[in-house]
């Protein structure tokens, strides 16, 4: 049998449309939360919407991210984005 593969889905509306399994949490708070519980297991697909409704956003989720670097102990992600703008943003800030 093989590895689960673990895919993450941060997002308040979208889920998605082809079937595939993921964890969806649909509020910064519950992303929080559900990177907290994979801290010590691995990511293999992180997906983050920028707004999650009303006044809701991804920065708390975000910053755990940027905390574990701190730490010396970073997610393994891929930065993918449709909106060149916030992908160049967000390697200048990994970089």
């Amino acid at each position: 049998m093989g590895a689960r593969w673990t895919i993450v889905l941060v997002d308040d509306l979208r889920s998605f449309v082809d079937g595939r399994s993921a964890e969806v949490a649909r509020t910064s708070a519950a992303g929080v939360e559900v990177l907290h519980r994979h801290r010590d297991g691995r990511l293999d697909e992180l997906w983050l919407d920028h707004d999650l409704g009303g006044d809701d956003t991804i920065r708390p989720v975000v910053a755990i991210l940027e905390q574990a670097a701190f730490e010396k102990r970073p997610f393994d992600i891929v930065i993918a984005s449709r909106a060149d703008a916030v992908r160049m943003s967000a390697l200048r800030r990994v970089s």
